[in-house]
Order: structure tokens, then sequence, then C-alpha cells
């Protein structure tokens, strides 16, 4: 099984749109460079605030395939 077109644009998305949160808070007009680990330590601690609200599942804010 294989990820969507959908899906994958989807997590396009949402790395990118964590990628430029991050660099947005950097002071100075400094960032870091492209780095999936702190992209991802970010956006698992997004997903932790949100899944209590019950505004959308896992999938739908980051499709994944279950193995």
């Amino acid at each position: 099984m294989k990820l969507s077109d959908q899906q994958i644009e989807r997590q396009d998305f949402v790395d990118n749109a964590t990628f430029h949160f991050i660099n947005s808070l950097i002071p100075n007009g400094k960032g870091i460079e492209w780095d999936i680990d702190s992209i991802s330590q970010v956006r698992d601690k997004v997903w932790d605030v949100i899944k209590h609200r019950n505004i959308c599942t896992e999938q739908e804010f980051y499709p994944f395939i279950k193995e």
C-alpha cells in the first residue's frame, strides 16, 4: 500500500508549513536548514495539541501508512 498523490501533497504542506513556522520564530533573519528530524518533532507536538480537540484524525492531519 502506498500514499495517494493527495496524501503526499498533505504531508508536503504540513512539513513545509512547519519548516516556515520554525524559521519565522528565529530572530535576526536567521533560520535553520531543512531538517526533517526537527520538522517532525515540531509536527508531532502540533498534533499533540490538536488531537484532543476532535478537529481531525491523525490521518487527516498527516497521512501515513500503518504498518
